[in-house]
């Protein structure tokens, strides 16, 4: 059975000049401890996509998002389990308050020159590209042991709908 989940990044991009950046988060504990990621988890609930994504991001950052908007669907499949999770991806756009440690993530800006991509979901180099140049996505990762991906489709997309 799928697993619906959301992923948040807030990604600041200045383009007349130096220092775009994009917050990711270090997970602490569960599913993905160890490696820097966006912000989000489960549905609780009577949620929709973006209340979720929204809940998520206020309890792992301490950020509200005032704007966001769908720019990705990724499903990801794990072959030693048998577990597939259907990630949307959501861009904030537009927030309040600053980023704080929590429990489960410890914030952080990094520069988009200085991403830690080895320190990721090794789908993250294939998709967040697409994400940081402004451009809506699908994509669908098979992966084996040790999170070595198997498979891997990825299209860009006009409308998520």
């Amino acid at each position: 059975m799928k697993k619906l989940l959301t992923l948040c990044l807030i990604y600041e991009h200045l383009p007349m000049q130096a220092g775009s950046r994009i917050l990711l988060g270090m997970k602490k504990r569960g599913f993905g401890a160890g490696r820097w990621n966006g912000f989000g988890g489960k549905l609780k609930e009577g949620e929709n996509l973006e209340q979720g994504a929204k809940r998520e991001l206020e309890e792992e950052t301490g950020i509200t998002a005032t704007e966001m908007e769908k720019f990705g669907i990724l499903t990801f499949e794990f072959k030693t389990n048998g577990e597939i999770f259907e990630v949307h991806v959501f861009r904030v756009k537009d927030f309040s308050g600053s980023p704080k440690e929590s429990e489960e993530m410890k914030p952080q800006w990094f520069d988009v020159a200085d991403i830690p991509y080895d320190a990721m979901w090794p789908d993250d180099r294939f998709w967040l590209p697409l994400f940081l140049e402004g451009k809506k996505f699908k994509g669908k990762f098979l992966f084996g042991e040790n999170d070595v991906i198997l498979a891997n489709k990825l299209s860009e997309i006009e409308n998520l709908e």
